[in-house]
């Protein structure tokens, strides 16, 4: 199956400062993307959904822009990030997300990122 990136990016009527919070610490992601997260040492994170545990090496973190996190159980030099935006033109704060899904599976984890997103949005008490 072939595998294609998905980049998806949302307006997000926060502080880049809290935003960054929900994106790199664990009691942030707990909030709207995994059931839990476990880290160990500085770089090993263990994400779980549905009792699922998925491994991941955080391989890039640039203070209040950015994460990158690349899954362990995956061959391909795939990964996901979360990045930090900001429009120059309207000052809007975004949020970019990249991830690698099945060609097949674009509309469906679209719908997903979607509906993560609409979490992380009640999380910061915007929706």
């Amino acid at each position: 199956m072939e595998r294609v990136r998905l980049d998806l990016e949302f307006v997000i009527k926060s502080s880049p400062t809290i935003l960054y919070q929900y994106l790199s610490t664990p009691s942030g992601l707990v909030e709207w993307f995994c059931d839990d997260v476990n880290i160990k040492g500085s770089k090993e994170y263990t994400f779980f959904w549905d009792g699922e545990e998925n491994k991941a090496e955080l391989v890039k973190k640039i203070n209040g822009k950015l994460v990158k996190f690349k899954l362990l159980d995956n061959a391909a030099d795939e990964y996901f990030q979360f990045e930090v935006t900001k429009d120059e033109l309207t000052g809007d704060i975004g949020l970019l997300i990249t991830d690698y899904v099945d060609a097949d599976e674009v509309e469906e984890m679209e719908m997903l990122w979607d509906s993560q997103v609409t979490q992380l949005k009640h999380a910061l008490g915007l929706a």
